[in-house]
């Protein structure tokens, strides 16, 4: 084999690898971009069709352009395809978020760096098979080396975005480190060829080069201190922490002036501390009241602890399970001296379940404690009043999709709380539908007592209606009842129970209830007054159930009127 053999053949290999890479690349890039267009416009299903179908067809459109670059600057046309990639994919999620709290044309920046990167990817594939043809035998092996590199790398770019990047990395950081692969591709081809002598130096690129690696390397060290600025002129308050977690985005605001504090998750209010007691005391306590036995308590969601708080009031709780998906949130809840006020230390004596890769049962579990190991637990009290302490059996903090936790977990619960975010998206979503229900159903006790989170009735009618007739759906008897939440407005929850439990029976107990514990807002006849609707608030022609294979209160919460105001 001569040495020019061996130079083609190299050339080969490398650019075989570089298709390889820029494969991965560029599935990390349309993924960020559709996880861009999902937590700014909503509704994920639809954003992410939306983002995929355009990126391909702007592919498709920088498969025909590349017609137009002539052979000899064919190299040159690689090298300048991987930087602009650089430059675009490094900075868009920046320039995106930036766009975002500024202006009100964030969906055009948005598309616009969908499209060029698009086009981008599209140029990439045809310019590396045209170049590659000069070192290969024939076209079909040209054609089979570039394309399945390119598969294979898309494979291995979908599980670095799924396992690594997702998890551990902020989406702004994400796609610095993939603008950083793509230069990485840039100047291993130019050295190469230059080298080589397959092309001439060119004083020019060698300049851009530098230029665009400085601005990435910049990019990469000052992305999360942009992010807190950027992120600012979204919320009215001063942000005090901001996480990208590996399921959401948890910021913390606090205005001093009032001493508010507020919590959001993906950019929704979650709770405001100055009017939270009116939304967990009507979510837990008549639950709790109406229940016949309360010593087990499962609580799914409710990740800040504020409902754990309500329901460590009754002393007769022997079993409390908190079930949320996200260990960032209950570990900040558990830790962040703002959270801890509001939640007086509800996680102060918690267990935190680590699970098994094999999932819940069986298998050994490891357990963590937060706080001390004494099972004791301190009272929450009113203001000015002195805390005491009692003993608390078990209160456990276990971090597992409540789907899958329902589906594996053996025994029942007196009182079942579904504390979820709203079905904004198809993983929340699932959480609302028919089967999550009916798994709910196995688990509560005869004479148990469920009370479900159902947004707004006012601003989300139809959501909040599909809700009750899923539940009914799954074998419950309902009752609707809601709240004005100032931060919230007007909010709405549903009582479910087994049939076997004569709604009369359990009327006649509201209108004698009292509750046993202190509370800051809610009284018997407060609640009862919550069971009134205006007209027409509880009609509508509409007869959707939400079930997983028709997930259909995706499509009717993410086109109620507050997200068309």
């Amino acid at each position: 084999m001569t040495p020019q053999q061996k130079s083609f053949n190299f050339a080969s290999l490398l650019l075989c690898a570089c298709m390889f890479a820029s494969g991965a690349c560029g599935i990390i890039l349309e993924y960020i971009q559709a996880s861009l267009a999902s937590m700014i416009l909503g509704n994920a299903f639809e954003q992410w069709a939306m983002v995929i179908g355009l990126m391909m067809f702007w592919m498709g459109f920088g498969s025909l352009i590349q017609t137009r670059i002539s052979k000899p600057y064919l190299v040159y046309a690689f090298i300048g395809i991987e930087i602009f990639l650089a430059l675009a994919g490094g900075f868009s999620p920046t320039l995106t978020y930036l766009s975002y709290g500024y202006t009100a044309h964030y969906s055009l920046v948005l598309y616009f760096f969908v499209s060029l990167i698009g086009i981008l990817i599209g140029l990439e594939i045809p310019v590396i098979i045209r170049i590659n043809n000069d070192y290969s035998d024939e076209l079909s092996t040209n054609l089979g080396r570039i394309l399945s590199a390119d598969y294979i790398g898309s494979l291995a770019g979908s599980l670095i975005y799924v396992f690594v990047l997702l998890r551990y990395t902020p989406i702004t950081q994400a796609a610095f480190l993939t603008a950083g692969m793509n230069f990485f591709l840039a100047l291993v081809t130019f050295v190469y060829f230059t080298r080589k002598k397959l092309i001439p130096k060119s004083i020019v690129l060698s300049f851009v080069m530098g230029i665009t690696l400085a601005a990435i390397i910049y990019g990469y060290l000052s992305n999360r201190e942009w992010q807190v600025k950027i992120e600012q002129p979204l919320y009215d308050d001063p942000i005090v922490y901001s996480q990208a977690s590996q399921y959401q985005h948890i910021v913390i605001t606090h205005y001093n002036p009032l001493d508010e504090t507020r919590l959001f998750l993906n950019g929704n209010l979650q709770l405001c501390s100055t009017d939270e007691d009116r939304y967990h005391e009507s979510l837990v306590h008549p639950a709790m009241a109406l229940a016949k036995v309360k010593n087990r308590v499962l609580i799914l969601g409710g990740g800040d602890g504020c409902a754990l708080r309500e329901v460590l009031k009754y002393k007769e709780i022997k079993e409390v399970l908190l079930v949320d998906l996200d260990p960032a949130m209950t570990t900040l809840a558990a830790s962040h001296p703002l959270l801890t006020r509001i939640n007086q230390n509800a996680f102060q004596d918690a267990r935190t379940v680590v699970l098994p890769a094999k999932g819940i049962l069986p298998g050994p579990d490891r357990q963590i404690y937060m706080g001390t190991k004494e099972k004791r637990h301190a009272i929450p009290t009113l203001p000015g009043q002195t805390p005491s302490t009692r003993h608390l059996a078990d209160v456990k903090v276990m971090n597992v999709d409540a789907d899958k936790f329902l589906g594996e977990i053996q025994g029942f619960w007196n009182v079942i709380i579904v504390d979820m975010p709203d079905p904004s998206s198809p993983e929340l979503t699932k959480l609302y539908a028919r089967e999550f229900y009916k798994k709910i159903k196995q688990h509560l006790s005869q004479n148990g007592i469920m009370v479900v989170q159902s947004t707004s009735p006012y601003m989300a009618k139809e959501s909040f209606l599909c809700i009750g007739r899923t539940l009914e759906s799954a074998g419950f008897s309902i009752l609707p009842f809601h709240e004005n939440v100032p931060s919230f407005g007007d909010w709405g929850w549903y009582l479910a129970w087994n049939p076997a439990i004569q709604t009369p029976k359990l009327m006649d107990k509201i209108a004698g209830l009292n509750f046993s514990v202190q509370t800051r807002f809610l009284t018997p006849e407060v609640f009862r007054s919550q069971l009134v609707f205006g007209k027409g608030l509880l009609e509508t022609d509409r007869t959707e159930i939400n079930t997983l294979l028709h997930p259909v209160l995706l499509t009717i919460y993410n086109h109620e009127s507050w997200l068309l105001e």
